[in-house]
């Protein structure tokens, strides 16, 4: 019997929101002070959910670092594994809201916290006490973090734990855009479940700068162009065992080698703020999983996650509850 159900590792960060939602952001007066980044808001949302969930991440020996781990600790999540890293930075990101499609960001992280895990952090961790393990792409971005996150897969697989990677592409952060798709394919046949956009899916498959384009500062969503078809093929070959194509109010699909796209519709709402929507949707859909339903529920269940969280102005700190995704699907019909 596995003690944990979820590890999730990668970025965490002290996220200033606007406090004016609609204000262009030159125009901002004021912020909201939440935490972030992709495994924490999924560590989150899925403890929030019922989940064992326990976070490697680094935090700075600074105020930020109090802040993020504070946070951490009052949701009940575990982390006895994260490192306070001397000589480095909490992370942050300063963060517009203009619905319903304007959302920039602004990352701080030079010399961060926690792109400095390092294989003496992955090795205190004991692989074997849990279920499955959420990685992010942002953290194979640089060194040491993603030798790191390399040798954090092989222990993963190793301990027979279910491994899953959100893509999480975030082009500002790579010194070279196509240096993500270089290095995410290095790593794509180590796991067993891919999350995604259609422009992660495109990014992870990029080969020339020029079809990558960000308008707005909206670094977390970027238009790409490319072939989707062939791309989500390429995942396939890959060995990846189920990629979920996250398609935003039109839901998310299911595929599988050898197995027909399975559609899971959406449940449509008026936006607020996308940002934090594909966490959610990996808390809601790893519950799912590790609650033992089948595919197509767990994806519907992350989709419900999601839908909540465009309707608020944050991300982790605005995770759902149980109790909170059960009234809501009620009022849909159910999952």
């Amino acid at each position: 019997m596995k003690k944990y159900d979820l590890l999730t590792l990668g970025r965490s960060s002290i996220d200033l929101y606007s406090a004016n939602v609609g204000s262009p952001f030159e125009k901002i007066e004021a912020f909201n002070a939440f935490v972030g980044g992709c495994p924490l808001n999924i560590a989150t949302g899925a403890r929030r959910l019922g989940l064992e969930t326990a976070i490697l991440t680094g935090i700075g020996n600074d105020q930020v670092g109090n802040f993020i781990k504070h946070f951490l600790n009052q949701e009940g999540i575990i982390t006895d594994w994260v490192p306070t890293i001397e000589g480095t930075r909490s992370s942050a990101v300063v963060l517009g809201i203009e619905p319903p499609d304007r959302f920039p960001l602004v990352y701080y992280r030079e010399n961060c916290a926690d792109i400095n895990l390092n294989i003496d952090h992955v090795d205190a961790i004991p692989f074997g006490d849990f279920k499955a393990a959420a990685f992010s792409g942002t953290a194979f971005s640089k060194d040491p973090s993603r030798t790191a996150m390399f040798y954090a897969l092989e222990l993963a697989k190793k301990n027979n734990v279910t491994r899953l990677l959100d893509i999480d592409f975030r082009a500002d952060q790579w010194f070279d855009p196509r240096a993500f798709g270089v290095t995410i394919r290095a790593a794509l046949g180590s796991f067993n479940i891919v999350v995604g956009t259609e422009e992660e899916i495109l990014a992870t498959f990029l080969t020339d700068k020029e079809q990558l384009l960000i308008k707005h500062q909206q670094i977390s969503a970027p238009e790409i162009r490319g072939n989707i078809e062939n791309a989500i093929q390429e995942i396939m070959l890959s060995g990846v065992e189920t990629l979920v194509v996250k398609r935003g109010k039109d839901g998310a699909s299911i595929f599988q080698p050898g197995k027909e796209e399975v559609k899971v519709p959406g449940f449509p709402v008026e936006v607020l703020n996308v940002l934090g929507a594909g966490d959610a949707f990996c808390a809601g859909f790893s519950f799912g999983l590790l609650s033992g339903w089948d595919l197509y529920q767990s994806v519907r269940m992350g989709n419900a996650c999601g839908a909540i969280i465009v309707t608020r102005e944050g991300c982790a700190n605005f995770m759902p509850t149980r109790s909170e995704v059960d009234a809501f699907v009620a009022g849909y019909g159910g999952l």
